[in-house]
């Protein structure tokens, strides 16, 4: 090649190598504008629920606190959205943002072990921008609210764990009531019931169990509203201890499975991705050795997630001044299998 077209030739390459990275710093930017892997909470929080907000922004609820952080994608300070003890918050359980409505929802536990003075277990309601309180339902016969999901119609459906039962509340309706009662709610040897619950569509309604079981329980919304019959989806192995659980596919179940209550130590816990089929399941473990992941959502392909670190609040159950503080927390996450 001529020394002048080997010029011409190199400054044409440079040319399009320089239209091609511009071509490509939105896409750049795009990725980077992405949620982070991480995201780090307040410290001692100790999470127990989150949900994500149509902004991105995650909301994280903490059973100590009485308190729900507004945590954004971009890895920037969280935000203390209902302080502490707003509405009466006690034990801060399942999280749910209404986007609709502009609503938080937050069920308030009546556990312990909260720096903030313990109230009667409710479900309660906040803001969605600001955080202010908008209202407050009592459980009935001194239930417990745990977790929660909603339908499209907007109706919310409420785990129970000190009765067998799914509560609902209507849209606009003044007070909870029972939608399903059941025997078979939870095995309640230890006197509790029902954890976590999702629903895949708008007909099949999926709750865990406090008490770790080899099973899910699925409830069919029936024409109307009416709550079907309780059936079993049969797991591979015992669950330790699933709490929250999420619908991500049709058939397709995240299980947070929190070892709240297992005697393999503080890093027993483990998240599975569970296949149904009809009333069985296959079971594929993500991630383990963790420290009580009670709770999590789905993002893209990502799957984030808390732990609670829960054995730092019991083991001093008589001597609260000696919980440690300073204790750190955040959001991890983990691709989801194909």
């Amino acid at each position: 090649m001529k020394p002048h077209s080997l010029l011409r030739s190199l400054a044409l390459s440079a040319t399009l190598l320089g239209a091609l990275f511009c071509a490509t710093q939105p896409a750049l930017a795009a990725d980077a504008a992405k949620t982070l892997p991480t995201l780090n909470l307040p410290a001692d929080w100790y999470p127990e629920s989150l949900a994500t907000g149509p902004d991105g922004a995650f909301y994280v609820g903490s059973w100590r606190q009485g308190a729900v952080a507004r945590v954004r994608p971009d890895g920037s300070a969280p935000e203390i959205l209902v302080t502490p003890g707003s509405n009466g918050l006690a034990n801060g359980q399942g999280v749910l943002v209404d986007a609709a409505h502009k609503l938080l929802w937050v069920c308030s536990g009546n556990w312990g072990f909260t720096s903030v003075p313990s109230t009667p277990s409710a479900l309660k309601s906040y803001d969605l921008d600001s955080g202010a309180p908008r209202a407050s339902y009592a459980m009935p016969d001194k239930g417990y609210c745990n977790d929660l999901v909603q339908d499209s119609r907007g109706t919310l459906y409420v785990t129970d764990s000190f009765h067998p039962r799914v509560l609902r509340l209507l849209p606009g309706a003044a007070a909870l009531t029972i939608w399903k009662e059941d025997p078979s709610m939870g095995a309640g040897s230890d006197g509790l019931y029902l954890n976590g619950i999702a629903l895949d569509g708008e007909r099949r309604l999926y709750v865990s169990l406090v008490t770790a079981v080899p099973y899910v329980l699925r409830v069919d919304v029936e024409e109307g509203g009416a709550a079907g019959a309780v059936n079993r989806i049969e797991m591979p192995r015992v669950l330790k201890n699933a709490d929250a659980i999420r619908i991500f596919a049709p058939g397709r179940m995240a299980i947070f499975e929190s070892n709240a209550f297992g005697k393999t130590g503080p890093y027993g816990g483990q998240i599975s991705i569970a296949r149904i089929d009809g009333g069985s399941a296959t079971l594929d473990t993500i991630v383990s050795g963790l420290n009580d992941p009670s709770s999590g959502v789905i993002v893209g392909n990502r799957v984030y997630f808390i732990e609670s670190k829960y054995g730092l609040l019991f083991q001093h159950k008589e001597h609260p001044e000696e919980i440690p503080t300073n204790v750190p927390f955040d959001l991890q996450s983990r691709e989801l299998p194909r």
